[in-house]
C-alpha cells in the first residue's frame, strides 16, 4: 500500500483457520479466483489471518501466480525461476527486486502506451479480439525491443560499475597501501 491510499480506501480479506477467504465488504466468502478478478480490475486489497491479523496479502498473490504457471501457459521458464531463488540471501537480493518491479512497471507503460495508439489510430472498433491479432505480429518486435532495452541496461550497469571502480581506486590511491604479492596457487606458470 501506498503512503498516498488511505486505509479506508483498501478491501479488507480475512483468510480464517480452515482456509476460506472472507471478503469484509461484500460480506461473502471468495475464492482464490475472486482474488485474482480483483487484481485484474485493479481493485487495493489486503488479505489478513483473522485470528492473528497477520498480512497475507503477498502469499495470498503467491498462491495465485502458482496456480497460473501450473495451469496453462508459464510466464517464467525454469531456468528463471531457479535464478530467481539464487538470488534469495544473496546480497543483490533487493536490487534484484526492484530492477523486477520497475521492469514490469516499465513493460506495462509500454502496453497502456501500445493500446493507447492503437485505440486512437484505430478507434473504438479495435477490440480484444483485434487486439490480440495485433500483439501475434507485434510480439517479435515487442521481443526485440525488450531485449534491446535489457542490453542497453546491461551496458549501463557494467559502465556504472567500471566508473565506480575506478572512482574507488583513485580515492584509495592517496593511502599508502601495497598490493599484496599473489600467492603461488594465483601465479600463472
Amino acid at each position: 500500500m501506498t503512503q498516498t491510499q488511505s486505509s479506508a480506501a483498501v478491501r479488507l480479506i480475512k483468510k480464517y483457520p480452515n482456509r476460506r477467504l472472507y471478503d469484509t465488504q461484500t460480506s461473502s466468502y471468495i475464492t482464490l479466483a475472486d482474488v485474482k478478478q480483483l487484481v485484474l480490475d485493479n481493485e487495493v486489497f489486503q488479505v489478513i489471518d483473522a485470528k492473528s491479523g497477520e498480512e497475507l496479502t503477498r502469499s495470498i498473490l503467491l498462491q495465485i501466480i502458482l496456480e497460473e504457471e501450473t495451469g496453462g501457459v508459464p510466464m517464467f521458464s525454469a531456468a528463471a525461476l531457479s535464478q530467481i531463488i539464487r538470488f534469495y540471501g544473496h546480497a543483490m537480493q533487493g536490487v534484484m527486486g526492484a530492477f523486477l518491479e520497475k521492469n514490469i512497471h516499465a513493460f506495462m507503460e509500454i502496453q497502456e502506451r501500445m493500446a493507447e495508439q492503437s485505440k486512437n489510430l484505430y478507434g473504438p472498433a479495435f477490440g480484444p479480439e483485434a487486439w490480440a491479432q495485433f500483439m501475434n505480429v507485434q510480439t517479435p518486435v515487442l521481443q526485440n525491443m525488450m531485449s534491446n532495452y535489457i542490453d542497453q541496461s546491461k551496458n549501463l550497469f557494467v559502465q556504472m560499475q567500471d566508473q565506480m571502480q575506478d572512482q574507488t581506486k583513485n580515492m584509495f590511491n592517496v593511502f599508502p597501501f601495497t598490493v599484496p604479492p599473489a600467492d603461488d596457487k594465483n601465479r600463472k606458470s
